[in-house]
């Protein structure tokens, strides 16, 4: 293999690996935020705000709870991730008791939009109130979960005689096994557990399922609760290997709602998928476009999947939820 050959193989599969563990975690975000829409129909512009929370609550426990010292820096990120995903369910019950609650379900039904009006308002105002508490709590200086896995790396090589070599980032490497673990746990649940039969009922027919006995308003609060921390949870993944600030849920945010909508809207598990294709289309536009473009790239196929196919990429084959 001609030594020019070898960098354009090496480079391509370092940017599909990429691509796959970035798009895992993404994929997990998504989880969170269609989870809420499929079950609520509401369209939570505060989403990147509990991935925020995610990040700092996942750091909280990592360093003054003492998870460090306890499990050591390979595991304790991890379970930092999800202790700080299970502290953000807490926070998710509260938004929903104080704020949703009034806006969502048969409260609004027969409503002009059927509440979506305050329920983007009071959604978008929520961003903005923990983004900018955030910034009054935590302050503006970037932070991490400092860990050996962040800056080290696996060799995979040489492959193809001595010519290519792979370099696995351990932290993102986790982080996307975690990720995987974490989505098809929610999958699991919502499709043989009592309490997921009661979210896809109280999704399909509020009303039916008022009559056949479910409390559609806890339904509710269960799926808010579990959309917030899922997100969080990622959230916590993408601390151990990438610095944070108050305002990064813009960052992630779009890339959310651009996974669920290429998923299949009001598809749980579309919307990893989705997640997952989001990751792939920004890493492999590097290789032919500046980093400045990712973005730009991930809305051209964007674009072009919602003119080809409206329902999304997975919408004939799936379901709500």
């Amino acid at each position: 293999m001609s030594p020019a050959v070898a960098i354009i193989v090496e480079n391509t599969l370092q940017s599909l690996y990429t691509g796959l563990v970035l798009g895992c975690v993404y994929g997990l975000m998504c989880v969170g935020l269609a989870l809420i829409f499929s079950v609520m129909r509401v369209i939570n512009f505060a989403q990147g705000e509990f991935l925020m929370l995610g990040m700092y609550a996942a750091l909280f426990v990592f360093t003054q709870l003492g998870i460090s010292a306890l499990l050591g820096p390979y595991v304790g990120p991890i379970v930092a991730a999800v202790l700080g995903g299970a502290i953000v369910f807490g926070v998710g019950i509260v938004v929903y008791e104080g704020l949703l609650r009034w806006i969502t379900g048969l409260q609004v039904a027969g409503t002009e939009g059927e509440g979506h009006y305050p329920q983007l308002t009071l959604t978008l105002g929520l961003s903005l109130l923990l983004s900018n508490g955030g910034l009054i709590v935590f302050g503006s200086n970037p932070e991490t979960m400092r860990t050996p896995m962040s800056s080290n790396a696996w060799e995979l090589g040489p492959l193809f005689g001595s010519d290519i070599t792979l370099f696995l980032n351990q932290a993102r490497s986790v982080a996307s096994v975690v990720a995987l673990v974490v989505a098809a746990a929610v999958a699991l649940f919502i499709a043989r557990t009592r309490l997921g039969k009661m979210l896809r009922a109280a999704a399909d027919n509020p009303e039916a399922a008022t009559y056949m006995g479910i409390h559609v308003g806890r339904a509710y609060r269960l799926a808010f609760g579990i959309g917030a921390a899922v997100t969080a949870i990622a959230g916590g993944l993408v601390a151990t290997y990438y610095p944070f600030q108050p305002y990064i849920g813009i960052e992630f945010v779009i890339v959310m709602y651009a996974g669920v909508v290429l998923g299949g809207m009001g598809s749980v598990s579309g919307a990893f998928w989705g997640g997952l294709t989001i990751g792939l289309i920004q890493q492999l536009s590097t290789l032919v476009l500046p980093n400045q473009l990712q973005n730009a790239a991930i809305f051209v196929a964007f674009l072009l999947i919602v003119l080809l196919r409206p329902q999304g990429l997975f919408g004939r084959s799936v379901e709500r939820v």
